[in-house]
Order: C-alpha cells, then structure tokens, then sequence
C-alpha cells in the first residue's frame, strides 16, 4: 500500500520542488467517508488528492494540534510527499522535469504552428493577473478560417499545482498534429472540425507552484484582507455564490469564488473564447481523483440533456479503460460538481448546444489517445 500511494503521489504531483517557507506542509488523509468528509470542511482543510478511498490534506504543522482536537483521525502521509533533495538532478534544464512550464508550453506551441501551418494556429485568448498570455492552440483543416465546424474544447490546468491536468490536453494537440499525416481518423477527425487547446488557464498559479510553492491552487489576486488567490474554477458566472457549500466567500479559503462572478482576466479569456464560437463539447482536466462530472452541481436539478451527458461520460470512462486497462469502478460517473464553469457552459446549451464534462486524471499515465476524444467528437 505505502508502494502504491507513493507511486501515485509522484505522478499526481510530478518532480516536487517546495521550497520551505515558514515550515514545509504536513500532509494527512483520512477516510473518504460523510462524517470525516464534513469535518473537514467544517475545519476548512485544503484538499489535495483522493486515492484509494482516503482524501489526502494538505495542512501547516501549526494546525495538526486544531485537527487533533476538533476529533478528526487522520494518518501522517508526508513521507509520500518528500521535497526534493538538495541535490535532486533532473534530466532536463526544466525545473520541473517531463512537466512543461508556462514558457515551454508556449514555445511549444509556436513550434507546432511552424511545423504544421496548415493545420494550427496559436491564439492568445486572454492575459492574466500577471500579464502573462494565455494561449489556445486551434488544430483543424484551414485553421486561419472559421469555417463554422463542430467545435470542441479541452482545458487544463485551472488548478496551480494539478501539473498533469494541463499535459493531457498538450500532449493531446501535439499528438493530433503530428498523425495527422498517418492516422486516418486522426486526419476525419481534424477535417471535419475545430479542436481547441488552453492547456494552462492559471498561468500566474502554475508558475507560482513550479517556483515557489508547490501546493499553491488558485491563482494570485492580492486579496483585501492580505491573502491571495481566487479559485478561477468557481469564478464563472452561472449560479455564482449560489451558497457556501461549493464555493467559499472567504479569501483565505482555497475555494474561494472570488468578490465577484467573472471578476478574474483569466475566467474573462475562457469564457469570452466560449462565447465567441459554437462548442459542441468541452473538457476540463483536473487530477483531484478518479471521476468524470458533469452538471447540474450547484443543486441536485436535471439539465435538458442529462440522458446524453450520462451515455457521453459512460463511454468515455470505457475507452479510458480499454486504452490505459484501468478497473471500470475506478472512474465514477456523476453528476454532482460544485464549480461553476460547468453552469456557465451548459446555461448557453440552449445557443451552444454545449455538453460539458470534467475528467479527473490523476491515475491515467501515457500520453492520452486518439480514442479517448473520439467517444465524444463522433456522437455529437
């Protein structure tokens, strides 16, 4: 078990560099039962990962004595989580190793573009808090024109330090790009529409997380009580502060939703990207667990078209297990999601006719397949 969980604390995580600041964090988890699951809200403890039924914490050593009294058991999994060695190499001049940073991903990109001018075309869709661009890569037949194809969208990275959550759509652009040529569905598939790719919608919180803390999760607002960080997951405006549970008001709270919807330039960028144009499907990587979601999640309601989302979210979760051999039971479909970029999205179905899920990845390894994005390109 300790095997297990310390392989997929490395992948979740990547080539962990946390440089101290007051002390390093502790992580703990506890069961991933109701009970232990409300008490943790109740204490307001940041969420890191789950795997294999335990919710795993993240929490500063000043607050294990604040757990310890408020009854909630947990284990001490920090030696899962160890900051690297002083004199940890890496194979790469890369900080972070296989992962990309913001400027790789970017240059990337722009290589892509060089390479296959035909087929990609690079947008800077918006700038952050920060001033940095964020960047969407558009891969289709002809892709200066808007040529009114299905189009389809895949994010990554809302979270700072869910590195692997941007490096499945990445790898997945570069991966449609370079079969193009070989693959015949790969060539249907680019023909026949528009695939767009913003593989980092936090670029401030990604950077952040490779260079100064490695579990940082929102971006960087400087908050008026002198916190920072807004969670840009549930910053879009659809049922925004619809209550508590979700979301919190508070700023120091890492779900923090903000002082007001849409109030960050990078939930601005995405949404003024899904406005712009008409989304078939859209996915967002995250690597929190094993799950694929979809809406409603601000309240147990039905949307108009639950029936499609549930065969769209069941299929995939087949594919995923017959290209990577993962248990079926490993992917849970539901329904319930607390983040408001889905409401947002699936308001405008009745304009976008948009079907909008959420894939948790935190145990999928390789580089994602073709087959993965078929199962939803295809039935739409």
């Amino acid at each position: 078990m300790k095997r297990l969980i310390s392989t997929i604390a490395a992948i979740l995580i990547g080539a962990t560099f946390l440089p101290a600041r007051d002390r390093d964090p502790e992580i703990i988890s506890i069961p991933k039962t109701a009970a232990a699951g409300a008490a943790a809200d109740r204490l307001k403890l940041d969420r890191l990962a789950e795997i294999d039924g335990r919710v795993f914490l993240v929490v500063p050593p000043s607050d294990l004595g604040r757990i310890k009294a408020g009854g909630l058991r947990f284990r001490n999994e920090t030696w899962a989580f160890p900051p690297a060695a002083s004199n940890f190499v890496v194979e790469s001049s890369n900080p972070i190793g296989a992962y990309h940073t913001g400027q790789e991903i970017a240059d990337e990109f722009a290589a892509l573009q060089a390479a296959y001018p035909d087929l990609a075309r690079v947008v800077q869709i918006g700038t952050s808090l920060e001033n940095r661009p964020i960047y969407a890569l558009k891969v289709s037949e002809n892709p200066e024109a808007d040529a009114g194809k299905p189009a389809v969208l895949f994010l990554g990275c809302h979270h700072a330090r869910e590195w692997i959550s941007g490096e499945v759509p990445f790898l997945f652009g570069k991966y449609l790009l370079e079969s193009y040529a070989s693959d015949p569905g790969v060539r249907r598939l680019v023909d026949a529409s528009e695939i767009w790719i913003v593989p980092l919608v936090n670029p401030d919180g990604h950077d952040y997380s490779v260079q100064v803390y490695r579990y940082w999760r929102k971006n960087r607002r400087a908050n008026a009580d002198g916190s920072y960080g807004v969670d840009i997951n549930r910053n879009y405006g659809y049922a925004w502060g619809y209550d508590d549970v979700g979301s919190s008001p508070e700023p120091t709270a890492e779900d923090y939703r903000g002082p007001s919807a849409f109030s960050e330039p990078e939930t601005q960028a995405v949404g003024n990207l899904i406005l712009s144009r008409a989304f078939a499907a859209m996915i967002s990587y995250h690597s929190y667990s094993q799950d694929i979601m979809y809406p409603w999640g601000y309240a147990d309601l039905p949307t108009a078209q639950d029936a499609v989302l549930d065969e769209l979210a069941r299929r995939l979760a087949g594919l995923i297990e017959t290209v990577n051999g993962q248990l079926s039971d490993q992917f849970a479909i539901e329904k319930n999601y607390a983040h408001t970029f889905w409401g947002f999205c699936t308001r405008l179905i009745s304009k976008l006719t948009a079907h909008t899920l959420c894939i948790y990845i935190n145990r999928l390894l390789g580089k994602p397949d073709f087959l993965q994005i078929k199962a939803l390109a295809f039935p739409i």
